[in-house]
């Protein structure tokens, strides 16, 4: 993959703000109920908000300062609870451009739903464990701040690098590598399972893997290091049952979610740009936070998803959940790394939390940590139900 590189070669020199550095003029996507809200939120900074330079089917372009990327997100979380909500592009043309999604892969008319694989799914639920879940948000939720230009962010970056490469060191065909980002300093992570008989195919699984907060700290806990932390975690329970696909499967920490979706739009790009053949794609961002008067366990994003993989994953969460409570929610424009998949003509779902109007009003916060979970992560281990499931049914394979 382009711009994978060694981990031994990554440096380790963001800068923790702007000043003093270039302030890069950006262009960013932003949906139409978003427009007034940002544009208020801009005037009270006295910053004036440009007119859009394009807008279709509610969806508008507007020019803005790379430094007003964190007051947009905070906007997108305070009045939408919405983890991005908008897409940042670097130049005026790739925006514009973005309005006309790409059409669905061809290749993706081919993929048939099955669900006849229980022997390798059920023995990666087996090996999933709820302290494997709780040990790495707990890890990601102790760095100061996730953010894509600081060193922590970066930092928290390349250990969840070294954590995937420990858990597969017993597998000599599985990567840990780092994909760069030539715009800012903190790197997406992609561990790799190779598949055999349809190499060619890939199934994606990931989450962001950065973090925002008003205050001083932004610990991410359940936003979204639970994501990476249930993923991490049937990682783990492949490895242990010595899973081999038939299809490739990538899990993926995205880089920049919370700045508009920067490091999943780079990779999904490139995956599209090298004509790549990604069969499905899970995300997941938000695992192990349930109101206590909820009373379903999972959101399915039906918006700017793909609806035959959605049945898809609604049948892997009957068959597989374990009693899981499922509803159908929406979440709007580009409010997660799916939407990067999706708009380069790639199935995405999400599967969130809970519907995203109930969802945890402490993300973007100093107070988004485990304790609001009960210090647990029993929540966020049925997220990792399901993505054994979609793995293992989608990607197929064998496990002993």
């Amino acid at each position: 993959m382009k711009r994978l590189i060694p981990f031994a070669l990554m440096l380790l020199s963001p800068t923790a703000s702007f000043a003093g550095a270039e302030d890069r003029e950006l262009w960013i996507s932003l949906g139409a109920d978003a427009m007034e809200p940002v544009a208020e939120a801009f005037a009270k900074e006295g910053w004036k908000m440009p007119p859009p330079s394009l807008t279709k089917k509610e969806v508008s372009v507007i020019a803005v300062r790379e430094s007003q990327l964190e007051r947009i997100a905070h906007v997108m979380h305070e009045k939408f609870n919405r983890c991005a909500g908008f897409v940042t592009f670097e130049t005026q043309d790739e925006a514009e451009k973005s309005l006309v999604p790409e059409p669905l892969a061809p290749t993706q008319e081919l993929v048939t739903y099955t669900i006849d694989n229980a022997t390798a799914v059920n023995c990666m639920i087996g090996r999933l464990t709820e302290p494997g879940v709780r040990s790495t948000i707990t890890t990601l939720s102790g760095y100061t701040t996730r953010y894509y230009t600081h060193t922590t962010g970066v930092n928290a970056a390349n250990a969840l690098r070294t954590l995937w490469a420990n858990i597969a060191a017993s597998r000599s065909d599985i990567t840990a590598e780092l994909f760069t980002h030539a715009a800012w300093a903190q790197p997406s992570v992609v561990l790799t399972i190779p598949g055999s008989t349809l190499a060619s195919e890939i199934v994606v699984v990931g989450g962001h893997l950065d973090s925002i907060s008003s205050g001083s700290v932004a610990p991410g806990a359940d936003d979204n290091a639970s994501g990476i932390a249930s993923f991490t975690e049937v990682i783990r329970a492949a490895v242990s049952c010595n899973y081999r696909p038939l299809r490739t499967v990538k899990f993926i920490g995205y880089a920049a979610e919370e700045v508009g979706l920067r490091g999943s739009k780079e990779i999904a790009a490139w995956h599209k740009n090298n004509n790549k053949n990604v069969v499905g794609v899970l995300q997941l961002d938000m695992t192990n936070y349930k109101r206590p008067t909820n009373t379903h366990d999972v959101g399915v994003v039906t918006d700017y998803t793909n609806a035959a993989q959605n049945t898809f994953l609604r049948n892997i969460i009957t068959t597989y959940g374990g009693g899981i409570v499922q509803r159908d929610t929406t979440c709007g424009y580009a409010c997660s790394d799916h939407a990067s998949w999706t708009n380069q003509g790639f199935a995405a779902s999400i599967p969130h939390e809970s519907t995203v109007s109930s969802g945890n009003p402490y993300i973007h916060t100093v107070n988004d940590t485990i304790s609001q979970s009960g210090s647990n992560a029993n929540h966020a281990l049925k997220f990792s139900r399901i993505a054994a499931g979609f793995v293992g049914e989608l990607a197929k394979g064998v496990t002993n």
